[in-house]
């Protein structure tokens, strides 16, 4: 059974720092791609970085200068560090691992992030 475990989140002032961690286990396919989204209030979950099994990294604009994403292949970890944090970026954060072979990606189960003072 597949298990993502997510770990990091909590409450942080604003201009504070979080790390996001991911750890994946039981799937029998490689993983491929690694990501984080979130879903703020009353919004839809949104991507906020990804990973390739390659190392291409995408980051939606918001959060670009701020937030680094990088993962661990040895460890099938994903992890988010998040700088500079701001009111707006208060959201449920989930990790999402897709594989190689026919079988749909999996979710964590989702870890808060509070920013407020």
């Amino acid at each position: 059974q597949v298990q993502l475990v997510e770990s990091g989140g909590g409450l942080v002032q604003p201009g504070g720092s979080l790390r996001l961690s991911c750890a994946a286990s039981g799937s029998s396919f490689r993983i491929n791609g690694m990501a984080w989204y979130r879903r703020a209030p009353g919004k839809q979950r949104e991507l906020v970085a990804s990973i390739s099994s390659g190392g291409i990294i995408n980051y939606q604009d918001s959060v670009k200068g701020r937030f680094t994403i990088s993962r661990d292949n040895a460890k099938n970890t994903v992890s988010l560090q998040m700088n500079s944090l701001m009111p707006e970026d208060t959201a449920v954060y989930y990790c999402n691992v897709n594989y190689f072979g026919p079988v749909p990606g999996d979710w964590g189960q989702g870890i808060q992030v509070t920013v407020s003072s």
